[in-house]
């Protein structure tokens, strides 16, 4: 049970990271290959970013939510912007910068898998962003912060993080896989979190093992509840030495872009309503599953009707047993 001075708190989540606008090309009649044109009539331009989809999914499902970021001053005229606000995401304590412009992404989504391509100085030192006191003025308001960035300059991070799990505030992160940080560095960082969300690629890579549930197991380690994203396989868990495990649902994928983002926000949107590990991982799924069913990261997003229809059709097959760590 929360207690009344967390439950108070005017945002359920609030979401720190990088934002893009993503122009995203689809359906393509062939690969794309150096030297050549393709035509398409599927084109979108959508927000983008682990920040901009984790933040719309789990708004869309109804968690009071805020962002901070850094944007250009041409924000102000771009409708992937526009659409975040539109979506009631709360921008106070976000940065707008006048000499470089909002980071940009062109998505080439060919089956299963994509090409991106990303433009972003505005990005480096995101975490410059912690000092302000507005920031962290903003982060101590939420119930819950997901950090949806790369995980630079531990000196910045490790004070701020200890600061908000003593003032009660879970942590979570998706911080993608960068081998220039070394394992040390990574571990002093998330060793602050409830949760983190590699793919079984990252997984493999952070903890050097062969295996998604070896380096489930390698993770729990270091952080009291570890995520594996399977893709369409769906998605797993640890929780004190017992692994969860749920399916994705079935589809056709569009365009997998922005799909693991997707599933972080809908599992945020089931921890805080203080949900079973299992509808977590389903909550999850089903928002990662839609959004590659189209797109970009968001199109695909379920309603809160929707949401409650996937919801009932993966409980009726039953609760995923618990299966012991070896």
């Amino acid at each position: 049970m929360l207690s009344k001075r967390i439950a108070a708190k005017p945002f359920d989540l609030v979401v720190f990271g990088e934002f893009f606008s993503d122009l995203i090309f689809y359906r393509l009649p062939d690969r794309p290959r150096l030297g050549e044109e393709l035509k398409t009539d599927h084109f979108l331009i959508a927000p983008g970013g682990g920040l901009a989809t984790t933040a719309l999914a789990a708004s869309k499902l109804g968690t009071s939510t805020g962002i901070v970021t850094r944007v250009g001053v041409d924000a102000s005229v771009l409708p992937t912007w526009a659409a975040m606000m539109n979506q009631g995401l709360d921008v106070t304590a976000c940065e707008v910068r006048k000499d470089v412009p909002t980071a940009l992404t062109v998505c080439i989504a060919y089956k299963a898998d994509r090409m991106m391509v990303t433009h972003e100085p505005i990005n480096r030192n995101l975490e410059d962003l912690l000092d302000k006191v507005q920031v962290q003025r903003k982060l101590r308001r939420a119930r819950h912060v997901h950090l949806a960035c790369a995980l630079h300059r531990p000196q910045k991070w490790i004070p701020l993080l200890k600061s908000l799990r003593e003032d009660g505030i879970t942590i979570s992160a998706d911080f993608g896989w960068n081998p220039d940080i070394s394992i040390n560095q990574l571990i002093s960082i998330i060793q602050h979190c409830q949760f983190i969300f590699p793919n079984q690629h990252e997984a493999c890579a952070i903890t050097r093992t062969t295996t998604a549930r070896r380096a489930l197991e390698k993770l729990h380690e270091w952080v009291r509840v570890p995520v594996v994203k399977l893709g369409s396989k769906g998605a797993m868990l640890m929780s004190d030495g017992n692994v969860y495990r749920q399916p994705a649902l079935r589809g056709s994928i569009v365009d997998a872009t922005g799909a693991g983002d997707a599933f972080n926000g809908g599992f945020l949107h089931e921890f805080l309503r203080g949900s079973q590990w299992d509808d977590c991982l389903r909550a999850g799924n089903i928002c990662g599953s839609l959004a590659a069913m189209a797109p970009g990261g968001s199109l695909g997003l379920p309603t809160p009707p929707e949401f409650a229809k996937h919801m009932r059709t993966l409980r009726s097959a039953g609760l995923t047993k618990k299966t012991p760590a070896k």
